[in-house]
């Protein structure tokens, strides 16, 4: 029971992964970020690290939101789920963890069905006592 109960779990989760992985039958389209970097500036330990990056397919087609990576101790909190139709905006909102003081330079990885596949975001700034 308990190797099925593993079994079913694992093929649920292989299937979200299917579904999410970029399709070449997608038509490309095209993306306007209002800005790819957030800049922190100095920010005080056990701040709000929550920011918005804006967006706006610009394109003719519907935008995918595939996957984000992310090289940051941050956590994507809110992306896209839909595509976006041609002309709408969306966010991708990221909370960074400022309980640790240093410098923030950090990079989320949007994979889309643009005709560059990807788009960089970009974390910086300082965490400060």
């Amino acid at each position: 029971m308990k190797n099925l109960i593993l079994l079913v779990a694992f093929l649920s989760f292989t299937q979200i992964g299917v579904a999410q992985k970029p399709s070449t039958l997608d038509p490309m389209t095209t993306v306007e970020f209002e800005t790819t970097t957030i800049d922190y500036g100095e920010i005080k330990k056990d701040s709000d690290g929550v920011r918005t990056f804006k967006f706006k397919n610009t394109g003719e087609h519907p935008l995918k939101i595939y996957q984000i990576y992310s090289s940051c101790r941050c956590d994507i909190l809110e992306q896209p789920e839909k595509p976006i139709a041609p002309g709408e905006t969306g966010v991708i909102k990221v909370k960074y963890d400022t309980k640790k003081i240093g410098p923030i330079v950090k990079t989320l990885t949007v994979i889309t069905n643009i005709k560059e596949k990807q788009v960089a975001l970009r974390l910086k700034g300082r965490v400060i006592e």
